[in-house]
C-alpha cells in the first residue's frame, strides 16, 4: 500500500530584501502510520510534530531555504533526529534563516526518497531559488511543488536569488513534462494539477512575472 499524504497549514512571516509579510505555508507530510516525512517545515514545529505523532521521521526535506519553509526545520529535526535535507545551491539562503546550523544533508538532482515504499524523485528546479526543488511522487500522482508552481502560476521572481526565465525554463521542462493529472501540492495556497497550468505557460511568460 502506498503512503499516505497528510497535510497542515502553519503562520508566521517571510522576510527577505528588507520586508517583512504574513504567511500560511503547507507543510506536507508523506508516510504511513510507522514512519514519514516532512516537506516544508514551517514556522511551528510543535504543531507538525504533533501531526507526526508517533511515527519515525526520516527527513525533512526543504524545497527551497527562504525563511518561512525552514524556520521551524532544525528544531523539528532536534527533536526527532531526523535529517535535515537542502540542495546545496539555497545554502546561502540558509545561512541567512540559520547561520550556525547547517542542513544535514544535500538534495540532488534525480536523487530518491524513499518512505513506507513509495519514491520520491527529487527535480531540481530552479528560479524562485537557485536550489529549489521539487519532488515528484508517481505512485501518489502527485508532485510537491514548494514554491516554484502554484494554481495560476509560477513562484515569484522578484526578489534576490530568483529569476523569472530561469523558473520559467525549470516549469517547462521538468513539470510540464509530467502526466496532466499530476496532483501539484503547493507551498501555499491550493492544490492543481499540471494539465491546469500546462496551458497558461505562455501566458506567464507575456506578463513576465
Amino acid at each position: 500500500m502506498p503512503a499516505r499524504i497528510d497535510h497542515l497549514v502553519t503562520s508566521g512571516t517571510f522576510s527577505l530584501d528588507g520586508g517583512t509579510w504574513e504567511v500560511d505555508n503547507n507543510v506536507w507530510i508523506v508516510g504511513d502510520d510507522h514512519e514519514a516525512i516532512v516537506i516544508d517545515a514551517a514556522h511551528d514545529p510543535d504543531a507538525v510534530a504533533e501531526a507526526l505523532g508517533d511515527r519515525r521521521l526520516l527527513a525533512v526535506v526543504c524545497t527551497h531555504a527562504h525563511d518561512d519553509h525552514v524556520n521551524a526545520a532544525p528544531a523539528l529535526a532536534d527533536r526527532t533526529g531526523a535529517p535535515v535535507l537542502l540542495h546545496p545551491d539555497d545554502r546561502p539562503l540558509w545561512d541567512r534563516t540559520h547561520p550556525d546550523r547547517a542542513p544535514d544533508g544535500e538534495l540532488a538532482d534525480g536523487q530518491v526518497l524513499r518512505v513506507a515504499g513509495t519514491e520520491l524523485t527529487v527535480l531540481h528546479t530552479p528560479g524562485h531559488a537557485p536550489g529549489a526543488v521539487c519532488l515528484h511522487a508517481p505512485e501518489l500522482n502527485t508532485v510537491f511543488t514548494g514554491d516554484t508552481l502554484f494554481q495560476g502560476g509560477p513562484g515569484a521572481t522578484g526578489r534576490s536569488f530568483s529569476d523569472f526565465p530561469t523558473i520559467v525554463a525549470s516549469i517547462r521542462g521538468r513539470l510540464l513534462t509530467l502526466d496532466g493529472d499530476t496532483v501539484v501540492r503547493t507551498g501555499h495556497g491550493d492544490t492543481t494539477t499540471i494539465g491546469a497550468e500546462a496551458p497558461h505557460l505562455e501566458e506567464w511568460i507575456a506578463r513576465g512575472h
